[in-house]
């Protein structure tokens, strides 16, 4: 979405501050019993989503937490451990619990596991979507680290030359420290995570053909007739774009996240009769950059590579060519100033929740 204007109004879109978004959340979550430490984790990366352009993952979904818990298959106070562990790995046991929560505190365990033993690898089963890859990976930039976060979500994605769905979005990110902005890769292994499909669904408007397919396996751009359909993987239906090369990334996520940790895997991903939780998994690593060569060196070898990438010859029409995160990096930047900007039916899904749980919801 384009930045422009100042007004608190955009088109479709409303401008919220975003320290009174993130209370909002943290007020709601604490009335379903979530402690105010887990609230403020959760509002954190979910409004970090919203600042960093990614409305598909941002303060929307507080819905989808609200009902999670209310439903009995997300744990407010859930009891997260460490089961098994060795000086350079652990499996956690996320009891269920928020994602966000669950996922914060294992990067934390990798981070301190790789400032002592150069690196930390740390496994999650027993979880839940805990929103943007992206935010546990930059978790490890804030200590000169490398970060990798990957995930398994539910099926929605079809494999090459499938048309049913029976793999997740299965998102991969990575953060590489820099002598300025950070490196910050975070993809979905499908052609457009099925957040995009919900956006699109609450703005009334199209998909781009190749983003997914209908129940009978054609292409097509209604988002609610893919979602009923299928998303398709990175590189699209077949082989000739790369479609089996998104599919094979996605199979790895599953491996490490979900069959590495005991969680759930593909079909599996919340597919449980009844209200039951999802077992998502996730799998963290952060990595000491020393173990290789000297962090400032590594910095500079990095902005050398960028300044690189940056000069090289662009397309006709092209204004510039842009590293992975930066122009999020610029997203957060502008919106920090004047505003998280989100469209009217997440602004009316939140003023409901204001009045069901009694938090007031100030737009000013």
């Amino acid at each position: 979405m384009k930045e422009k204007g100042e007004s608190l109004l955009i088109g479709k879109y409303v401008r919220v501050p975003a320290d009174r978004l993130k209370e909002f959340v943290v007020q709601v979550l604490e009335k379903l019993d979530v402690p105010h430490e887990d609230a403020v984790i959760t509002a954190d990366v979910l409004v970090k989503a919203d600042l960093r352009g990614i409305e598909s993952h941002g303060v929307a979904r507080l819905r989808r937490y609200v009902d999670g818990i209310k439903n009995g298959v997300v744990k407010p106070r859930p009891d997260i451990r460490v089961v098994k562990e060795t000086p350079v790995t652990a499996l956690v046991d996320g009891d269920y619990g928020l994602g966000q929560v669950i996922g914060y505190k294992a990067m934390k365990i990798a981070i301190e596991k790789a400032k002592k033993g150069y690196v930390g690898l740390v496994g999650v089963k027993h979880s839940n979507h805990f929103g943007i890859a992206g935010y546990y990976a930059m978790m490890a930039v804030e200590e000169d680290l490398i970060g990798l976060t990957i995930t398994n979500t539910r099926p929605l994605v079809a494999p090459t030359w499938g048309m049913e769905k029976i793999i997740g979005t299965n998102p991969i990110a990575v953060a590489v420290p820099t002598k300025g902005e950070p490196y910050v890769l975070d993809m979905a292994t499908s052609v457009a995570p099925v957040g995009k499909l919900e956006v699109a669904t609450r703005l009334g408007e199209k998909i781009p053909l190749g983003w997914g397919i209908d129940p009978e396996g054609r292409p097509t751009e209604d988002p609610q007739m893919a979602r009923k359909g299928a998303l398709l993987p990175l590189g699209g239906a077949g082989e000739k774009m790369g479609g089996h090369k998104g599919y094979g990334l996605s199979f790895v996520v599953d491996i490490f996240s979900g069959i590495l940790t005991g969680a759930a895997f593909g079909p599996f991903v919340g597919q449980t009769q009844g209200p039951q939780p999802s077992n998502v998994g996730h799998f963290f690593c952060a990595m000491r950059i020393d173990a290789f060569v000297p962090v400032e060196e590594f910095k500079e070898r990095m902005s050398q590579y960028i300044e690189l990438i940056k000069k090289s010859k662009k397309l006709p029409g092209a204004d510039e060519i842009y590293i992975p995160g930066e122009k999020s990096a610029f997203t957060e930047k502008i919106r920090k100033e004047k505003g998280v900007a989100l469209d009217m039916k997440t602004v009316d899904m939140l003023k409901k929740s204001s009045e069901e749980f009694g938090v007031p919801f100030d737009l000013a």
